[in-house]
């Protein structure tokens, strides 16, 4: 049982993950150093980007509470 939760944690997690929007200008930006201008500037989340975003986090806390569980305990 405890299996299955882990899978589906997982699996949101994982579209979790690829719903959040791209926070630098992408590869191409990482290659040229074109991401560095943006470094230090303030940009915060707002509506359904903080949502996601604090979903994900709860979500990758309880998909690591799920793994030490199964790990020491199964």
């Amino acid at each position: 049982m405890l299996d299955i939760i882990l899978m589906i944690v997982a699996v949101i997690l994982i579209l979790l993950s690829l719903l959040q929007g791209g926070k630098t200008e992408g590869a191409s930006g990482a290659l040229t150093g074109a991401a560095g201008i943006n470094l230090f500037q303030n940009s915060k989340e707002r509506g359904s980007e903080k949502f996601i975003s604090r979903l994900t986090m709860v979500t990758g806390i309880s998909f690591f509470v799920l793994v030490l569980i199964r790990v020491l305990f199964f």
